[in-house]
């Protein structure tokens, strides 16, 4: 297996039987959430659709995954999103074919969908590699495998020797599951490993990679080996640990 980390997405690509394009997050519609609490910005639907777009012509890949959270407004589906999602994956699936994991933010996302592009939420493993947004349990066919996840939107802030702290930029964040957490027996003793990756959306926001295991934003996040777990950059550059990288005041 290889992975590619798409620093203009940021994407990520898994090759293995097939190449799969994973985009996490894109949050279509997040303009008029931000709009009914007094943020007013036009919509970038359509440049956020151009750096999919862009991700596609570059990697090739065999299958556009998205990875939860393809809308944001919960929990009913707002007039943009209305507006705007049949074009934008009528965009994407014209390129690629298309298949869906839902989030916590897509209730009634299959009614812009196709036949067979839905997933079931508790994930689905795609040539040997398992898929989840994040919000919920795993189907107990996703342990003992690399399962990789959205929903958490990992950030990491820098700090040098005096404590000045750079702009929170996105993160992937690596890691086994830890010993103490009650998950599932995995078939054959295998190891089960986690993946979080960064959300595409820019305005999504994101939580600390230092504070992600005590976030309790899903059941995977308390799952998380600090000690041991590696976080990298959007393009693949190792910066170190949670348990270094823990911003000041954080767990």
């Amino acid at each position: 297996m290889h992975l590619h980390f798409i620093e203009s997405g940021p994407a990520l690509l898994v090759e293995q039987d097939r190449r799969v394009l994973v985009v996490a997050d894109l949050h279509m519609g997040i303009e008029s959430g931000l709009e009914r609490h007094g943020v007013h910005i036009a919509s970038r639907s359509a440049v956020r659709i151009a750096r999919v777009v862009a991700c596609i012509e570059e990697m090739k890949p065999d299958l556009l995954l998205l990875l939860g959270d393809v809308k944001h407004n919960v929990p009913v589906t707002s007039r943009q999103e209305y507006r705007e999602l049949p074009g934008t994956l009528a965009t994407l699936r014209e390129r690629v074919p298309l298949a869906v994991v839902p989030g916590n933010h897509d209730g009634g996302i299959g009614r812009f969908l196709e036949p067979g592009e839905l997933l079931p939420p508790g994930g689905a493993v795609i040539d040997g590699v398992g898929y989840l947004h994040g919000h919920t349990r795993p189907d107990p066919e996703l342990f003992g495998r690399l399962i990789i996840l959205g929903h958490h939107h990992p950030v990491v802030s820098l700090v040098d020797a005096v404590g000045c702290a750079a702009r929170a930029r996105p993160a992937y964040l690596y890691s086994g599951l830890d010993a103490g957490c009650e998950v599932e027996t995995p078939p054959g003793g295998n190891r089960t490993r986690l993946l979080f990756i960064p959300a595409f959306n820019e305005f999504a926001g994101g939580i600390d990679v230092g504070r992600l295991s005590e976030s309790g934003l899903g059941p995977l996040s308390r799952c998380i080996e600090r000690e041991t777990a590696e976080v990298f950059l959007a393009d693949g550059t190792y910066v170190g640990s949670p348990a270094t990288l823990s911003p000041a005041g954080g767990g």
